[in-house]
């Protein structure tokens, strides 16, 4: 991660989380931002939304992320920096039967008003629901999630879908807790939703999601725009048709991608480093 030394030189810095996100963050917040990090303590980040429906999500992540950050600096308004990260899950738009999990990490120096944000998408996540009837079948699920080393939710049933309002519990520790919850939900509602714990403390892969975001965030704070020298210039988006080996026709290939600047909106294109696509992926040469 070389790069021109970081802009804070020790700068108090707040983190908004109570699922233990410091984990992921804090190491490399200290070691490649030169931050002092402080944990955001009795701040309720699930009053901007939970993953078990209790409250609703309002904006996207990057919003979302944003009001936790102004809820650390309240309560530590001697912090210049502050971070806070938002996790998304849900099927994968191009892969069928497969989920996709996408992290933001985001940073604020309310000092210079500088934003960035660190990113990470995989579909290294074990996202997944299911409704059951019988205690067993859920306990089916827990076992292949990685309960309870991975964490699930189990919550009541009303037509078909999850209602929280009616049962919700997210604390099951071990098999017998597990067992109980099911037997009591289903006693309840005639079914019980169970579905993993996207809740960071709960979830290793989703830690470990996390910490790669924050690896990009690093990396987004080193590289500055050449314009206007502003940490974050990364890549934006990108541009297909790499030309085919064989005939020279544009593939769906990335052939360059766009660099851009959030503060000042100098964009750039950059070839990538491959200068033709294998003829498997043109759609003259091989229909």
């Amino acid at each position: 991660m070389a790069g021109p030394r970081p802009l804070w030189n020790g700068a108090r810095a707040v983190l908004a989380t109570m699922h233990g996100k410091e984990r992921a963050i804090a190491p490399l917040a200290k070691r490649f931002l030169a931050l002092d990090l402080r944990v955001a303590e009795g701040l309720d980040t699930d009053a901007f939304g939970t993953f078990s429906r209790e409250v609703e999500r309002v904006g996207n992540p990057r919003k979302a992320a944003r009001a936790k950050i102004a809820g650390a600096f309240a309560l530590m308004p001697q912090a210049r920096v502050g971070l806070a990260s938002e996790g998304s899950f849900g099927p994968h738009p191009s892969l069928p039967f497969c989920a996709l999990g996408r992290e933001l990490v985001l940073l604020v120096d309310r000092q210079t008003g500088l934003e960035v944000a660190g990113h990470h998408a995989a579909i290294d996540t074990n996202f997944a629901h299911q409704v059951v009837t019988h205690t067993d079948a859920g306990q089916a699920f827990a076992a292949k999630a990685g309960f309870p080393a991975h964490g699930v939710i189990v919550m009541g049933v009303l037509d078909g879908q999850p209602a929280p309002h009616l049962a919700l519990f997210k604390e099951a520790a071990s098999e017998a807790d597990l067992a109980a919850v099911l037997a009591r939900t289903i006693a309840l509602t005639s079914a019980a939703h169970i579905e993993t714990d996207m809740r960071a403390h709960r979830n290793p892969r989703r830690m470990r999601a996390i910490r790669r975001a924050m690896v990009d965030l690093v990396r987004r704070s080193r590289s500055q725009c050449p314009t206007c020298a502003r940490p974050g210039f990364a890549i934006t988006g990108r541009v297909s048709g790499l030309p085919c080996k064989w005939c020279a026709g544009p593939t769906h290939l990335t052939r360059a991608a766009i660099w851009g600047c959030e503060g000042c909106g100098h964009r750039e294109e950059r070839a990538v480093a491959a200068t033709a696509a294998d003829p498997a992926h043109c759609e003259a040469c091989n229909p």
